[in-house]
């Protein structure tokens, strides 16, 4: 019920005391007379707004007067709401059908899955040494995701065979492969020096198996500046090994070839499970493969807007299931997307 127009402060004291009288002797009897009363007088269309609203219409020299009348019959309806709220709550409680000796209901406690454990785990390790997190789009463009990673054309990875390919209009676009097309993008739109990582979801058309599947999580790793070497993307991989897995940790470089690094390199981590004494996962050497990196290529920087004898740069790029895998001696890529709660439930005080 919308107030009449307020003409002069007379009407205003007038109806407030009218409206006061009627809260107190609003009878309310249960949760629905309660929010009945609510919205009566403190809901958004309620008598408090619109006293408030009608104050405008009130002679300046009386506004504050009539203002605080105005506080006055809130702090009334208020304190009425509150009463009635906590005497029903507290009746609810008390309530003769309540069984005190009936058993308390178990809420289940939820947990991360172990790839987010794990991803937020790595992104840590690189924050504490100043890399910055970068994302971008899933589905890619030729350039993005191939030809400024110096991707030649006739290069095995735009075959169907390995890449997903969707179109979209006019354009043929691609599941990302990698998510070194993020860093394409961060170097086309900063200036050096860039230090950042670059965690998401890939896709790549392979078979499902124990050790493989056509969707996994990578981050991947930028740092480009004046002076960068090899020693220092050895020292930061080593740095990483450690934090991830332990001080007794090792790792070793074997050389290797990506088309958007030279000189590359193939990463191992003595084997956590077996201790690297061998076992089926690190199929009996004591190693497991967990990232490739090198010194980025000069083309790279190029194609990127970035002067390639003035800077110099590193990258890296590693799999986060491997690496959850070592770290929780998981021996089944598939059971990270299977759901299986009986699998899920051992992390659930891992958070």
């Amino acid at each position: 019920m919308s107030l009449p127009r307020i003409l002069n402060e007379v009407n205003m004291k007038s109806q407030i005391e009218t409206l006061s009288a009627k809260i107190e002797t609003f009878e309310i009897k249960n949760n629905q007379d309660l929010e009945s009363f609510r919205i009566e007088f403190l809901g958004t269309k309620g008598h408090v707004k619109e006293l408030y609203a009608a104050l405008k219409d009130i002679p300046n020299q009386d506004k504050k007067e009539i203002g605080q009348l105005i506080n006055s019959f809130r702090n009334l309806a208020e304190e009425k709401f509150n009463k009635f709220k906590e005497n029903l709550e507290s009746v609810s409680i008390s309530n003769d059908n309540f069984d005190c000796s009936r058993p308390g209901e178990i809420n289940e406690v939820g947990s991360h899955h172990p790839i987010s454990l794990v991803r937020k785990e790595i992104v840590d390790i690189f924050s504490r040494i100043g890399f910055s997190v970068s994302d971008g789009p899933e589905i890619e463009d030729d350039w993005h995701n191939f030809t400024a990673l110096n991707f030649p054309p006739e290069h095995p990875a735009r075959d169907m065979q390995d890449t997903f390919f969707v179109r979209k209009g006019e354009n043929e676009m691609a599941l990302r492969t990698h998510t070194s097309s993020v860093q394409v993008r961060v170097m086309e739109s900063s200036e050096p020096p860039i230090r950042t990582i670059s965690p998401g979801r890939v896709y790549r058309n392979e078979a499902i198996s124990a050790r493989a599947h056509c969707f996994f999580h990578q981050i991947e790793g930028l740092y480009i500046d004046k002076g960068v070497t090899f020693g220092d993307l050895k020292q930061t991989l080593l740095y990483f090994a450690k934090e991830m897995f332990g001080e007794q940790t090792q790792i070793r470089l074997r050389p290797s070839y990506f088309p958007f690094t030279e000189p590359s390199a193939e990463v191992d981590v003595s084997c956590s499970i077996c201790s690297a004494k061998g076992c089926n996962v690190c199929k009996h050497s004591g190693w497991l493969e967990i990232l490739g990196c090198g010194m980025v290529d000069p083309n790279v920087l190029e194609a990127a807007g970035i002067d390639s004898s003035e800077f110099t740069g590193f990258a890296f790029g590693m799999g986060v299931e491997r690496i959850t895998q070592l770290k929780y001696k998981v021996n089944d890529l598939r059971l990270y997307s299977e759901n299986d709660i009986r699998f899920l439930r051992q992390f659930r005080a891992s958070w």
